[in-house]
């Protein structure tokens, strides 16, 4: 019997189980179940090459799914609340970024400017905007409202330079839109959120500017800093941040889940079709804005990846930042996971179907924009 065999059979077992549980109300062990259920999906899926890479949003799934039944237990330790691990984790991931960022990446906006442009302009018009749109037409709760609203406001997440890879799509262009909006994030992020949230939440717009800087742009200079002082000299930390950075993202998930478990029971269901319609519409309106302009096809792909995926993790940084982890952080820990599946399974499916290399129809106009 083939390993991956194995593990789907496990991983039926453990849904069945659940299920008779579920049906007999024996919560008191559904969270395990569950959370078997998910890890060995996971397993199951590592064994593959193209589903490989949703096995990690499922181990978050899994692990999520022990926060939603026993919260007391990742609410704190002792007198310590653990929504204080939220800020120091996301800056060792913004650490992480910065010392996989080279002065290269960011002399590519002279390379190629109008991608770049486009790119950065789609996301924070898009995103922001499909945010503000659906908070109003499914009426939610105030501050959940502003959490949506907030997603859209965040800069793209490291993940879809990943997505971007898989995609077939223009790694280049991907890294380098996700690092100036990352760059431009203090500014715009507090300004698009006073604009759109100011009528929900009331938006500190200096604070804001100060949480995004120290999250953020301190940790990724300093990141930068080790790329050129330190880095290959200890290669063991090269090698150990990406872990550093998945296990950060996945502990984070697990206190907001912690934390809005009460609120996430009510909304829940609504706030997943809200946040995945969000998601998608981000990934059409984003490949399609590309399309219009004459981009070739990876650059469409890739403006599509960077328009769709946020930097969800900021955005339930900044909901802590708050004081409102517990209602406007529940649709950044929803989004992460929703992302990671739609893109995945986007880039899976574009991987599978590689781009036409001939420039758009009118070849000139296309170089021009690309080049």
């Amino acid at each position: 019997m083939k390993r991956s065999t194995f593990y789907y059979l496990v991983s039926a077992v453990f849904l069945v189980i659940y299920m008779v549980l579920a049906l007999q109300r024996q919560h008191q062990w559904g969270g395990w179940i569950l959370f078997l259920f998910f890890l060995s999906l996971a397993l199951a899926f590592r064994q593959h090459a193209l589903l490989r890479g949703m096995s990690y949003t499922l181990m978050i799934m899994a692990v999520v799914s022990l926060s939603m039944y026993y919260p007391q237990h990742f609410r704190s330790i002792g007198s310590f609340k653990l929504s204080g691990l939220i800020i120091p984790l996301l800056q060792i991931i913004m650490f992480g970024m910065g010392t996989e960022l080279s002065l290269k990446d960011f002399a590519n906006v002279i390379s190629m400017p109008k991608g770049i442009i486009v790119g950065v302009v789609c996301h924070y018009m898009i995103m922001p905007l499909i945010g503000f749109s659906i908070a109003n037409l499914f009426n939610f709760p105030s501050e959940i409202a502003a959490g949506i609203i907030l997603v859209g406001c965040c800069p793209s997440g490291l993940a879809s330079n990943v997505m971007c890879y898989l995609a077939r799509g223009n790694l280049a262009l991907s890294v380098s839109v996700t690092t100036i909006s990352t760059m431009v994030a203090p500014f715009l992020t507090p300004l698009l959120m006073r604009l759109l949230g100011g009528s929900f939440v009331d938006i500190n717009f200096w604070g804001m500017v100060w949480d995004i800087t120290k999250i953020v742009i301190i940790p990724v200079v300093a990141g930068l800093a080790f790329h050129y002082l330190v880095h290959g000299k200890f290669k063991w930390l090269d090698k150990a941040m990406p872990f550093v950075s998945m296990a950060g993202i996945a502990i984070i998930l697990i206190i907001i889940t912690a934390a809005g478990r009460d609120n996430l029971l009510q909304v829940g269901s609504l706030l997943l079709v809200a946040t995945i319609l969000h998601n998608l519409l981000g990934y059409f309106l984003g490949y399609w804005s590309a399309r219009l302009l004459r981009f070739r096809e990876r650059d469409c792909r890739t403006i599509a990846l960077e328009v769709g995926m946020q930097n969800a993790g900021l955005a339930s940084g900044l909901a802590l930042a708050m004081g409102k982890l517990a209602t406007a952080g529940l649709a950044p820990a929803i989004f992460g996971p929703v992302m990671n599946i739609t893109g995945s399974s986007l880039a899976s499916w574009w991987h599978n179907h590689p781009p036409d290399e001939q420039p758009a129809a009118n070849t000139q106009r296309a170089q021009a924009v690309t080049s």
